[in-house]
């Protein structure tokens, strides 16, 4: 069973930081080049960044380049997400995927199937 489970969401203050985890069960996830993505209620899903099976190649949104930083330790079976300088537009729950990565994009593979559950980041004074 091919299965992610998302993690380190919570509530932040603007300008705050977190860390979000994806961690990977029942296979080895650096066979995968995996992406987040992040949905506000009423809102359609967005990619926000993806990285590379070795992680030397990399992807972000404009809305978080320079605040958010993708990496990888294949050896924990995880993929996080750093997020700097929080703003209040970043709340949303944040999924993790397979994914392909191009150029510039991050496009869901539905190798894993369904998105998970995420995990909720929020934002607010």
């Amino acid at each position: 069973q091919l299965q992610l489970a998302e993690s380190g969401g919570g509530l932040v203050q603007p300008g705050g930081s977190l860390r979000l985890s994806c961690a990977a069960s029942g296979f080895t996830l650096g066979d995968w080049p995996i992406g987040w993505f992040r949905q506000a209620p009423g809102k359609e899903r967005e990619g926000v960044s993806c990285i590379s099976t070795g992680g030397a190649s990399t992807n972000y949104a404009d809305s978080v380049k320079g605040r958010f930083t993708i990496s990888r330790d294949n050896a924990k079976n995880t993929v996080y997400l750093q997020m700097n300088s929080l703003k209040p537009e970043d709340t949303a729950i944040y999924y993790c995927t397979a994914v392909f990565l191009g150029q510039t994009s991050c496009v869901p593979n539905r190798a894993f199937g369904n998105w998970g559950q995420g995990t909720q980041v929020t934002v607010s004074s």
